[in-house]
């Protein structure tokens, strides 16, 4: 993918990492209100009537610091989850360029794949577990984690490393998908934009434009399996025996518009998120070649 090659030999971890952290602290409010409108289940009549009402109801019990419940897992893990996501596709684009070192689209569709897999396994799975149980927390009526740290431990003393693997196969389909999507996506909106020359300079605003279309288009790709991945993650995900039954059960009781609750707040973080990402990663790379420059 032109324009995500680090040249001199800059790691990409550096500015990808740098990318991640300033996003998550933009836009997590976002991602909580998207997080407990999915785990809200369909009763009479539901915790939430929307997005304005869960977030009137959190700042009313908790404060405006009640929109940053679970913050700090999506912190901590956010600069391994860029470096992983980045790094891998990094690795496999090189491989998969052509002579004149242009990535095609459906190229770039596999190798996002693959750094979407590899992102949910050693990343992203423990991570958004450790999240999603911190935010469903917060709506029980006697709250038991303290902290992060408190909440990995409690969650591992209870369930073992295991509890921090929740939802792991609609981890891999949802992150897979989404870097499939926003990678093929990208690439193609670059190589149209650069035409018959692929050293065009390409404005940052642009950059964050084709990132927001890029993430939208994931969003409206897999919202479902996000759904999925936040209920097998939630509090009460014993309820579930697997991925399927978690998806035969929402269809069953709630029907196909739970699949898509949360699409506004999450479209919402996803745009900002992508757009933002691949700005700073981009900026941030030319700055880091230009210093790290040995020719």
């Amino acid at each position: 993918m032109e324009g995500l090659g680090l040249g001199n030999g800059t790691p990409p971890c550096r500015p990808s990492g740098i990318a991640g952290g300033i996003e998550i602290c933009i836009t997590f409010p976002t991602e909580y209100v998207k997080t407990q409108l999915q785990l809200d289940e369909k009763a009479n009549p539901p915790k939430y009537r929307g997005i304005g009402d869960c977030v009137k109801q959190t700042v009313q019990s908790h404060g405006i610091k009640g929109l940053y419940r679970g913050l700090s897992s999506l912190l901590y893990g956010s600069i391994p989850k860029s470096a992983v996501r980045f790094g891998v596709f990094e690795f496999l684009s090189n491989h998969a360029k052509d002579e004149s070192g242009r990535l095609d689209s459906t190229k770039s569709l596999l190798c996002g794949l693959g750094a979407g897999v590899m992102e949910a396994v050693l990343v992203v799975c423990p991570m958004e577990t450790v999240k999603v149980k911190f935010i469903h927390d917060q709506t029980s009526a006697n709250p038991k984690y303290k902290g992060f740290f408190h909440g990995v431990r409690e969650i591992v003393r209870a369930q073992g490393l295991r509890g921090t693997y929740q939802g792991l196969t609609a981890t891999v389909l949802k992150q897979g998908s989404n870097q499939a999507i926003r990678f093929f996506v990208m690439t193609s909106l670059k190589n149209w934009y650069k035409g018959d020359n692929p050293n065009k300079a390409i404005n940052p605003l642009v950059t964050g434009l084709f990132g927001a279309i890029a993430g939208a288009a994931s969003v409206f790709g897999n919202t479902p399996l996000d759904v999925i991945k936040t209920r097998m993650q939630g509090l009460e995900a014993h309820k579930y025996k697997s991925t399927l039954d978690c998806a035969m059960k929402i269809l069953r009781y709630e029907g196909l518009a739970a699949f898509y609750k949360g699409t506004v707040p999450r479209l919402g973080r996803v745009c900002l998120d992508v757009a933002i990402v691949f700005i700073i990663y981009e900026e941030v790379v030319k700055v880091l070649n230009m210093v790290w420059k040995t020719e």
